[in-house]
């Protein structure tokens, strides 16, 4: 009897000691979400995982943006050819200085001959029509012709005229006149400036179609005149770098011709576009190149001054983006993170700058962001 009385004690405590290990669960360590904070306990194995960086001050740094020297197009012209030919003459080369309608080139062609030869024969024609109509009058007055006679003669004076005044027309635009039947063309200048390229020889073969072909050698133009004195600048910019590119705003650029110098442009244009292959931002500008130093086709590098006021940056791998809004992740205390959002400006050295959203001294996470966003949503 006392023997089963002992055994029935052991059971029964071993049950009293059962029952309190079920009544004391091991901590499990899974983090607490609510609203924007992400609490951990202090033993989480998870903490470990996070990296964390400070919010610093930073002054307002330039940034440098990629361009390139063009000819200016409202001093520039690109000249072809009217009539199929072969080149006879060059009179200008490169780095001549011409006037307005000065000769670049001879062309043979018999186009233009034929030109010629519609403007001599209109002219002709409409000789004959005004003597013609001069007699059919004279015979009215006498009785001698009929009035349809001179009507018909006065229409065709009238078509002779009008076929005069094209023919004449067709030649004077370039520069040309029917007192020759020569079939040389004169190839002009229709601006003042200098020849700043040439892709002509004599005894070339050229044609008026050539531009519309898809060969670079072909389609090169046979002059292209110009004033090296003004240039363009073609500058790829972000959006970010848009509010400091308004029109008007000077600027500063180097170029590795000249690595000791600084140039000087101003804001002409500013695309209303960004193009969606590059998300840049065609940006068009002037340059003063009296000493003409500068050359087109140079590359440069453009200088904007820092547009914004002295704020704070962070890593740039702590702000991340979520639909069109940034957000950072801030430690408010050992363990616990709430996610802030930011208002941000340009980047420079890996680091961002915030505008708005954040103080100094805080501390942002930079590795983890990823996960802590996971554990919101």
């Amino acid at each position: 009897m006392k023997i089963f009385q002992f055994f029935n004690c052991l059971i029964l405590a071993a049950l009293v000691a059962g029952c309190h290990r079920a009544a004391s669960p091991e901590p499990t360590g899974d983090p607490k979400v609510a609203g924007e904070k992400i609490s951990f306990p202090a033993d989480s194995t998870q903490l470990a995982s996070l990296e964390l960086a400070p919010v610093e001050s930073r002054a307002p740094a330039s940034t440098e943006l990629s361009g390139r020297l063009t000819w200016n197009d409202d001093v520039t012209v690109r000249i072809f050819t009217p009539f199929a030919g072969r080149v006879r003459k060059i009179t200008a080369d490169i780095g001549q200085s011409v006037e307005k309608n000065s000769s670049l080139a001879e062309v043979e062609s018999p186009d233009f001959g034929q030109a010629q030869a519609d403007a001599r024969k209109a002219e002709s024609d409409l000789k004959l029509a005004q003597r013609s109509l001069t007699r059919e009058r004279e015979l009215f007055a006498h009785g001698a012709a009929a009035q349809k006679d001179v009507e018909a003669a006065e229409d065709a004076q009238a078509q002779a005229e009008a076929e005069h005044s094209r023919a004449v027309s067709k030649i004077a635009a370039y520069g040309a006149n029917a007192d020759s039947l020569d079939e040389v063309f004169i190839l002009r200048s229709p601006l003042a400036g200098t020849v700043v390229d040439k892709s002509v020889s004599p005894g070339l073969e050229v044609r008026p179609d050539q531009m519309l072909a898809n060969m670079p050698e072909i389609t090169a133009p046979l002059f292209i005149v110009s004033d090296p004195a003004q240039l363009w600048i073609q500058i790829d910019a972000t959006e970010v770098d848009v509010p400091r590119l308004l029109p008007g705003r000077e600027f500063t650029f180097t170029s590795r011709a000249f690595p000791d110098e600084t140039f000087t442009g101003r804001v002409d244009k500013v695309s209303e576009f960004i193009d969606p292959n590059t998300r840049t931002i065609k940006v068009r500008g002037s340059v003063d190149n009296s000493r003409r130093r500068l050359k087109a086709e140079m590359f440069v590098n453009v200088i904007l001054p820092g547009g914004e006021t002295h704020g704070l940056s962070v890593p740039a791998a702590a702000v991340f983006l979520k639909g069109e809004k940034h957000f950072v992740f801030v430690q408010e205390k050992p363990g616990e993170f709430t996610r802030h959002e930011v208002a941000i400006g340009s980047e420079q050295a890996g680091r961002v700058l915030i505008l708005s959203g954040l103080q100094a001294g805080q501390q942002v996470v930079t590795d983890g962001c990823v996960f802590l966003q996971q554990l919101l949503e």
